[in-house]
């Protein structure tokens, strides 16, 4: 058997109508260097050549019954391509507020989990005879670091060219009844002992960690972020925005303050996000704090499941109004930060998902929306933001020259904003999703961080 860990299992349990929970990636594409040029019928076949041999893009999931064990993976014996690839035209005129609009309608809806959990929409119309593609994933089965391991498998250094695909193999078939009911028991007979194994650590570490956070030597404290606008009940309605950087004029600021490009990229998300409250006369007078998803796949101990992932707190001092004093607070803080999450062993979150069960959560997730909890207690955190290692030189997309790769993930009640970060051949895509009814314009956010990044050259200059 295949099973789900707890924490990809988690994502299925959190998810709702309004909390979809699966990551959308946008791909504009040059269809005219595909060899012999674009054809949706022969995009289409390369791609069902691809995912026909990667067992990723044909496992679905299969539940035990009662649902006492986390689901576990099988083969799709009835897979079929054409359920997951979609040819669509954005409407007129193809620009990039009418795309980002088809985006944010497509990524608003969820993934049939009676099938393998992705789809891809083909977008043709673009000017220019461009074309785009957008890829949405669960995130039961993939995080940002293995998403864009999997779209390596689509992609090749050159048009003619693709990766080696790996060697086929299929996935389980759908175990029996009764050897799922003997796991279930064997599972639950198992987890006082696993509890108390874990329980150890977890009080050795939670006093530390608080201390450290109360007395400001660590990463913020959750529930002591200021409320914003977008820190409430979401619907399931999305609004998308993109914008892109140049990699080196990033890297221009990091070397003229000294600090690394993580920071550079959350000071420019502290920037922009200042000019965006400013402008709706709602800017806080005290930092907003992010969650920074931090990937542990080079550290874990398991190798169970897809996602392989912990997080910190960042404090993002959008009441600072120098640019450069918000590099060099954010670049302080996220040292602190990073130093306080590194005592924290990376298997941690990933072992106490274990025990997350699919009533308890499905339940509390319901509860937690239908009772607009998110507006009665303090703000947890305000936004999350994700910056994900990309390729260092051009991809092409089954032929197609990737232009632009913009990460879009999940939002959550609480914080109905995510930006979401990757570097792409020496560029710096940057993806931003948010709850419509929450954040109606994001346009703004984005082009916000194109000026943000001129202010910060203009001043690195001055340093230099």
């Amino acid at each position: 058997m295949q099973p789900l860990s707890g924490l990809d299992a988690s994502f299925l349990y959190l998810e709702t109508p309004s909390q979809v929970l699966h990551i959308c990636g946008l791909l504009t594409l040059d269809g005219s260097t595909m060899p012999g040029g674009y054809s949706f019928t022969a995009f289409r076949e390369k791609l069902a050549e691809r995912v026909s041999a990667i067992p990723e893009f044909r496992r679905k999931l299969h539940n035990s019954p009662l649902n006492l064990l986390h689901p576990v993976w099988v083969e799709d014996e009835t897979f079929d391509v054409d359920r997951h690839v979609h040819r669509v035209a954005v409407p007129s005129p193809g620009d990039r507020e009418t795309l980002a609009e088809l985006c944010a309608h497509f990524a608003s809806q969820p993934l049939d989990r009676a099938r393998p959990l992705w789809e891809m929409y083909v977008i043709e119309g673009l000017p220019d005879g461009g074309i785009a593609a957008l890829l949405k994933m669960h995130h039961a089965t993939v995080d940002g670091v293995s998403g864009a391991n999997l779209i390596a498998y689509l992609c090749g250094l050159d048009p003619d060219s693709l990766p080696p695909l790996p060697e086929t193999e299929r996935n389980p078939a759908p175990p029996s009844d009764l050897e799922l009911l003997r796991n279930s028991v064997a599972s639950l007979a198992r987890r006082p002992a696993e509890i108390a194994k874990l329980l150890p650590d977890l009080l050795a570490v939670a006093p530390r960690w608080i201390g450290r956070a109360l007395k400001r030597t660590g990463m913020p404290v959750p529930f002591t972020a200021p409320r914003t606008s977008f820190n409430s009940t979401i619907t399931g309605l999305r609004t998308v925005a993109y914008t892109s950087l140049d990699l080196d004029e990033v890297k221009a600021v990091k070397n003229a303050f000294s600090v690394t490009v993580n920071d550079v990229v959350l000071a420019l998300c502290a920037g922009a996000l200042r000019r965006y409250l400013q402008a709706r006369g709602e800017l806080p007078d005290e930092p907003l704090v992010a969650t920074v998803p931090v990937s542990v796949q080079d550290r874990t101990e398991t190798d169970a499941g897809s996602n392989k992932v912990s997080a910190f707190f960042a404090a993002l001092p959008t009441q600072l109004a120098d640019p450069v004093a918000r590099v060099h607070a954010i670049a302080e803080s996220n040292r602190v930060a990073k130093e306080h999450h590194f005592t924290i062993r990376p298997d941690m979150l990933q072992d106490w998902a274990q025990f997350a069960g699919p009533r308890i959560f499905g339940f509390a997730a319901r509860a937690y929306a239908a009772l607009r909890l998110a507006e009665k207690h303090p703000v947890v955190h305000n936004l999350v933001i994700s910056n994900v290692p990309g390729p260092p030189m051009p991809l092409y997309l089954l032929g197609a020259k990737v232009t632009g790769l913009y990460p879009l993930g999940p939002v959550f009640h609480g914080a109905g904003l995510n930006v979401t970060v990757i570097s792409n051949a020496g560029r710096v895509d940057v993806g931003l999703l948010g709850a419509r009814e929450l954040v109606p314009q994001l346009w703004p956010l984005a082009d916000a961080i194109t000026s943000e990044l001129k202010d910060l050259l203009d001043a690195a200059n001055g340093v230099a």
